[in-house]
């Protein structure tokens, strides 16, 4: 077990210290960031579907799924229990292409790390995610000449606890508690130029923080159950409700010069706005109520085909203290429809016969519509889990690629490929000593 949390954890501060951003997406400048956690490796290489359950792999987007220990029945005596372990990563590189101009552009994030423990038919889960992210910088240039240079980073993290139970051989009902934190950071340049067109020597600038918190819920069901000798059926439900961030809030103004070579910005000085006399230091942010539901086939540990719903209230966002010139939201859909093939998961004689092999394609409206027009998104996913152990651990590997945006209204169209890796390791815990 030691081995495995050692390989756990480097690979978990690998991936930190080799991301930068967790996204390069100008889309990403509206509202809380873009969406960052789309579920486990496993998952987004079946186009985000996320209603399988089984006993060696972790579910972080349907808490039921921890409710149950198959896999101590099945591999252990009943004086021991299986432990799961998951940690993930991701690497995107982006086109960027707008009427007149494109661009590339790459980014690298640390995923998810999460524990399950199963206790009988109870089982609890915990880790750490982030479920949104702000990285964008970019310049316009209006119709009087003037150019406004903007810059984003930060987002969103989720720290979560699970708690699932299997109330009979196919049903299980469970919760999760997600603690919300993370801050925004955002910042305007409008460029002023004297009378022959030459940019002044000084600028101004406006920056923005916004730090979150607070706490929301996601209530989930499973349901699986065998329709015939061969033929299997699962069944997914999940449910959050409508829930408030405390947003406390910074504004500045500052004076400053830029490089016109390197881009390097030196402040001369900054004076603080007075958002408490506005009622702005502090405001409420809501995050939307969001349902799924799916269902799929299969034979177990043979093959799965599954389809998946998820709607999500964007309509309901708001935050009093940006405003974006237009820009609208609408309510968010997802439509997943993917599944896995195994040509013989317990061969002994070839090592591919036991690999998983995953494929799926997501259709995704957003929720953003900026200048009328709605920014939808397609993603199509492959992967593969390579067994790795002696306890069905197994690495795990994704692509999707895809696409987000248009460049109808003078937006900018993303064509996306996404690499993600991850690592699913089983050990055993609470074994009893037969000898002292």
């Amino acid at each position: 077990m030691i081995k495995k949390l050692v390989l756990v954890f480097i690979a978990f501060f690998a991936i930190q210290s080799y991301a930068q951003e967790g996204t390069a997406s100008p889309y990403s400048f509206y509202g809380i960031g873009s969406l960052k956690f789309k579920g486990t490796v496993e998952n987004r290489s079946m186009g985000g579907l996320s209603i399988y359950k089984d006993s060696i792999h972790v579910n972080l987007r349907n808490p039921a799924t921890y409710g149950g220990d198959n896999l101590k029945n099945a591999l252990y005596n009943n004086e021991s229990r299986p432990v799961k372990f998951s940690v993930g990563g991701s690497h995107a590189s982006t086109k960027l292409k707008s009427n007149n101009s494109s661009d590339r552009v790459s980014s690298s994030s640390f995923d998810y790390l999460s524990i399950s423990i199963p206790v009988g038919k109870l089982g609890f889960g915990f880790g750490l995610l982030p479920y949104t992210a702000v990285g964008y910088k970019l310049e316009t240039t209006n119709e009087n000449g003037l150019d406004t240079r903007f810059k984003g980073e930060g987002g969103l993290n989720k720290a979560y606890f699970s708690l699932g139970y299997q109330f009979t051989e196919g049903l299980s009902f469970g919760v999760d508690a997600n603690y919300n934190f993370g801050n925004i950071q955002n910042s305007t340049i409008e460029f002023r130029y004297n009378n022959e067109g030459e940019p002044l020597q000084t600028q101004s600038k406006e920056s923005n923080r916004s730090d979150l918190s607070g706490l929301n819920f996601n209530l989930g069901l499973h349901y699986k159950a065998m329709i015939s000798d061969k033929l299997e059926l699962q069944t997914a439900f999940t449910f959050s409700p409508k829930s408030d961030l405390t947003s406390k809030n910074e504004r500045s103004f500052s004076s400053l010069t830029i490089n016109q070579i390197t881009g390097t910005e030196f402040i001369i000085n900054t004076i603080g706005a007075d958002l408490v006399a506005d009622g702005l230091n502090e405001t409420n942010l809501t995050l939307p109520s969001k349902y799924s539901f799916g269902a799929g086939i299969g034979a177990p540990r043979k093959w799965f085909a599954g389809i998946e719903y998820t709607s999500q209230k964007t309509s309901e966002f708001s935050n009093v203290l940006y405003t974006n010139t237009g820009t609208t939201y609408e309510d968010a859909s997802v439509l997943a429809i993917g599944g896995f093939y195994i040509p013989k998961y317990n061969s002994f004689s070839s090592y591919w016969d036991r690999v998983v092999y995953r494929g799926g394609l997501r259709f995704e409206k957003t929720g953003l519509n900026i200048n009328n027009e709605s920014i939808k998104e397609f993603g199509m996913s492959f992967g593969v889990g390579l067994p790795v152990g002696t306890l069905f651990s197994n690495a795990n590997l994704g692509i999707e690629v895809g696409k987000r945006g248009t460049t109808n209204g003078n937006l900018i169209k993303e064509n996306f490929v996404n690499f993600q890796l991850s690592l699913s390791l089983n050990d055993r815990w609470f074994t009893k000593r037969k000898y002292d």
